[in-house]
């Protein structure tokens, strides 16, 4: 299967997630058979036979079991509130604070992020901020970075193997020590908004205690 949405499963089929009956490690549910249930003399009745096969119809829950792997407990495949459920496992935020600048009006136009009277907002004295939803195919990224974070040794090597997870194909990335206990996170590749706060804010780049860290990209 490519992904969700994945087709209905057809009752009595009972697999499990991307699971191959009798082929994957967790094995096969056997499919419910209706004429273990059924005496000799009553197996050509319709009447009866056609209660039990729609009854199990009516109970078989392999379709609630096959949702419920495919969007809330293989986090590969899961998506909405399975994505969101997992951020709370790992506490990752899917939401994330990005600063948008200044947004002053003022009398020089010619200064960035400065607009005439009537289109700005009074400064407040900081830089204003909103709230980014990451997409579940970011978040996804985000919380599997995570969860190799929580397992990391803050070895420099494992550190760079979150980093190439979270950005494949996108160039160099890695991390190195500044001295002084401090360590740098270098990208050789420019950084979008969004990926700027999931790298200084979303917390998911382990980092030694007591070690101050940085982040370099063009």
């Amino acid at each position: 299967m490519s992904g969700p949405p994945f087709p209905r499963p057809l009752p009595g089929s009972n697999s499990i997630g991307r699971f191959k009956i009798g082929v994957s490690p967790i094995g096969t549910i056997p499919a419910f058979d209706e004429w273990s249930t059924v005496l000799s003399q009553y197996a050509n009745s319709p009447g009866i036979t056609g209660v039990i096969v729609s009854m199990f119809q009516a109970l078989d829950m392999t379709e609630n079991f096959d949702n419920f792997f495919d969007y809330f407990y293989n986090l590969a495949t899961a998506s909405g509130a399975g994505l969101d459920n997992w951020g709370k496992i790992l506490q990752v935020s899917r939401v994330l604070q990005i600063g948008i600048g200044p947004i002053y009006w003022g009398f020089q136009q010619a200064v960035p992020g400065v607009t005439t009277f009537g289109f700005g907002a009074w400064s407040s004295g900081s830089n204003a901020t909103q709230n980014f939803p990451l997409s579940d195919s970011a978040y996804r990224t985000l919380l599997l970075a995570k969860a190799a974070a929580n397992i990391s040794d803050g070895s420099i090597k494992s550190i760079n193997k979150i980093l190439s997870g979270l950005f494949p194909g996108r160039g160099n990335a890695y991390v190195a020590d500044g001295q002084n206990m401090t360590m740098v996170y270098t990208f050789a590749f420019p950084l979008t908004v969004v990926e700027q706060a999931i790298v200084a804010q979303s917390g998911v780049l382990p980092k030694p205690a007591g070690v101050a860290a940085t982040v370099s990209f063009p």
